[in-house]
């Protein structure tokens, strides 16, 4: 009967008594039917192998044992364990595997959690199995910032030593929930997060198909003694004998926060995860009041609440952002004129971001031979450092790491002839952005930066080629080891203008915005999703000088705008309302796996969508540029009405507007927008009562 496998359950292997004896366990044994289901034993049909809740065995009910905290974050309760005893949160592991000591060959360990911070070279315990004589680790897994590290004991004739499986960069120290799931099956390692695309590893040392437990014991968040112990919060621990829980848990809408089990503690009183009723375990959080000004928001106040009096709100910080939890309801009255922001040129485009420790900046790409970078300062925008740029289109800010870059879209090419545009780094030391790196472009209109299974990604909107439209646009990795970015894929493009990145539960997308073929506006923009390691199509629209996509959410549905500009054929005659086409907002269909039409609005010669929220309501605001006669046109801000969809309710005195951006300060809320026809961009206040 060596390694016969339990009747309906294929993949199930062991040591030559491992079927008999996980089969006498079962009917020796009432603690393991939530192992082993209520199916029957052989002769009689299968068995269900069901999940171990590892977390709900170490942690009592109402998680009130020494140095056990209920915590929220994000909306999600998870313990933090740190404080407490190693021994506090650790059970025997006969408890579990009662009359049979050999740890399954075959499994899956599912955990939801999320992770601090860690220096360079840290490592902390997730989770440990320790013999208690000798002190000798049976199996484990750990983090440290780069890796995620699987231990088990090996052991032959010639004695026993310590195997590690090693993942890279699972991305998981962004101060958000996580889930992943291990499977282990002999030789094969596979780790899922967040029901994205596996990383598998084919070891040399398979995982022993007879490892004993006995007199072994679970510790959770450490590995029997202090150091290591686990700094972050966990919310679920579970063991799946036999098979990759994968399956079970995927598609999920909230990947980050899917759930096989959790402990009682963690779900609300009616016994479902998240209820909304009062919490009736110990929960901790700190809470910070103040009648001043805003406290700051950084990491070290992550998780804090602070009360502002004099709007007789409540806020929580979630990463460097207070986010209001009680308030009173935030209503947009009106929008006024704040700061006229003169500029050397012709502004083409903007990018409003924040760096740590140094402040809010905007980044002005201006037509001519000098853009500038402008810092907020004393509630206003104060000319910061000018860079050189030739007929700049737009800006780029992302970070990787602890750098943070800039990219500038070049249209011309340098006076040499060159033509390429620029990432700019920025140096702590000068408080400055100096020259990183050149790359080849052509008529560059736009960067768009993204993050794909742990690693970084640049690509760039090329608009033409002499007068070659018809053009790959291409998509650039980041080379860890070299630290620059490298060519990764082409995609043919016709007037490429912009890219858009978003995702939608564990899949990634990415559009593209094609303006003009050559011959005509009416062309197919293109939608493509992340697969196999690269981008492939999956959705065409019909466009009309496609300028800009914007995506954004509304509670759990997906939005893509789209902003046309320009309705014209070179075989067709050329009317003035030719600019006056619709754009328009499509929604994402779960049930057709395709965005669908769901709003046209009418806009004049659209170059931009920008969205964004004042309290509990969200807006669409649109960048009208030339409606066939004048450049002095109103550019409009429309509201979410539900079923009416998005409504105009505020007309803006615009010239030649080219791009809108919001941002917030401790201030209040703002739009700015750059003109394309005179040297001076405009930033307006949103009124709010």
């Amino acid at each position: 009967m060596e390694g016969e496998a339990l009747p309906g359950i294929s993949r199930i292997r062991g040591s030559p008594c491992c079927s008999r004896t996980l089969i006498a366990c079962a009917r020796g044994s009432a603690r393991l039917r939530h192992v082993l289901g209520a199916g029957s034993l052989p002769g009689g049909g299968p068995v269900d192998l069901r999940p171990l809740d590892i977390l709900a065995e170490a942690v009592p009910p109402n998680g009130a044992a020494g140095g056990i905290r209920v915590t929220q974050a994000h909306g999600v309760r998870g313990l933090q364990l740190s404080a407490a005893a190693p021994h506090a949160v650790s059970f025997p592991a006969s408890r579990i595997f009662f009359r049979c000591d050999l740890f399954p060959e075959e499994f899956s360990i599912v955990i939801t959690l999320k992770v601090p911070s860690l220096p360079p070279k840290k490592n902390e315990y997730l989770f440990t199995v320790v013999a208690e004589e000798p002190d000798a680790l049976l199996l484990g897994l750990r983090y440290s910032p780069t890796r995620l590290h699987f231990l088990f004991l090996s052991q032959d004739a010639a004695g026993a030593w310590q195997t590690r499986v090693t993942f890279r960069s699972p991305t998981l120290m962004d101060s958000q929930w996580h889930t992943l799931v291990l499977a282990v099956s002999e030789s094969s390692f596979s780790l899922t997060t967040d029901c994205g695309l596996p990383v598998d590893i084919m070891a040399d040392v398979p995982f022993p198909a007879t490892l004993s437990v006995r007199g072994a014991r679970f510790f959770i968040g450490s590995r029997k003694r202090t150091k290591g112990l686990f700094t972050g919060l966990v919310r679920q621990l579970v063991l799946l004998p036999g098979s990759d829980a994968t399956p079970r848990l995927c598609p999920c809408r909230s990947a980050e926060l899917a759930v096989l089990s959790i402990p009682p503690v963690l779900q609300g009183p009616s016994g479902r995860p998240e209820d909304n009723e009062v919490l009736k375990y110990p929960y901790e959080t700190d809470l910070k009041v103040t009648l001043g000004s805003r406290p700051p928001c950084t990491k070290a106040e992550d998780a804090q609440f602070w009360f502002d009096a004099s709007r007789k709100g409540l806020f929580l910080c979630v990463g460097s952002e207070w986010v209001s939890v009680l308030a009173a309801k935030e209503k947009l009255d009106y929008v006024e004129e704040y700061q006229s922001l003169f500029t050397s040129s012709e502004t083409l485009g903007i990018e409003v971001f924040a760096i740590p420790e140094a402040g809010l900046f905007v980044a002005a790409a201006n037509r001519k031979a000098t853009s500038a970078i402008y810092k907020w300062t004393d509630g206003k925008f104060a000319s910061y450092q000018n860079i050189r740029t030739h007929q700049a289109q737009s800006w780029r800010h992302f970070t990787i790491g602890k750098k943070v870059f800039l990219a500038v879209a070049n249209f011309e090419p340098n006076e040499k002839g060159q033509e390429f545009s620029v990432i700019y780094k920025w140096s702590q030391r000068k408080l400055r952005f100096t020259p990183y790196q050149r790359v080849p472009t052509h008529s560059a209109r736009d960067w768009e930066a993204f993050e794909v299974a742990g690693e970084h990604f640049l690509a760039v909107a090329n608009h033409r080629e002499g007068d070659n439209h018809n053009i790959d646009s291409v998509i650039y990795k980041w080379n860890p080891r070299t630290r620059l970015f490298e060519a990764n894929q082409t995609i043919a493009t016709s007037g490429a203008y912009d890219w858009e990145f978003f995702t939608v539960g564990p899949y990634s997308f990415l559009v593209v915005a094609n303006a003009f073929n050559g011959t005509s506006t009416k062309v197919h923009s293109h939608l493509y999703v992340w697969l196999l390691g690269s981008f492939q199509l999956f959705q065409a629209f019909l466009t009309f000088g496609a300028a800009d996509w914007e995506v954004f959410r509304i509670g759990e549905r997906v939005f893509l705008a789209v902003a046309n500009s320009h309705s014209y054929d070179v075989e067709a005659q050329v009317h003035n309302d030719s600019y006056v086409v619709n754009s328009v907002i499509y929604e994402l269909n779960i049930t057709a796996q395709a965005f669908v039409k769901f709003q046209e609005i009418p806009t004049c010669s659209a170059l931009d969508w920008e969205f964004f929220s004042v309290g509990e309501d969200y807006f669409l605001v649109v960048a009208n540029s030339f409606d066939g006669n004048t450049f002095s046109v109103n550019s409009i801000i429309y509201r979410w009405q539900g079923y009416e969809g998005f409504v105009a309710v505020h007309s803006l005195p615009t010239f030649g507007c080219r791009d809108w951006e919001a941002f917030r300060t401790a201030a209040g809320s703002y739009l700015v927008y750059s003109s394309a026809k005179e040297p001076r961009s405009h930033v307006l206040r949103l009124r709010t009562g």
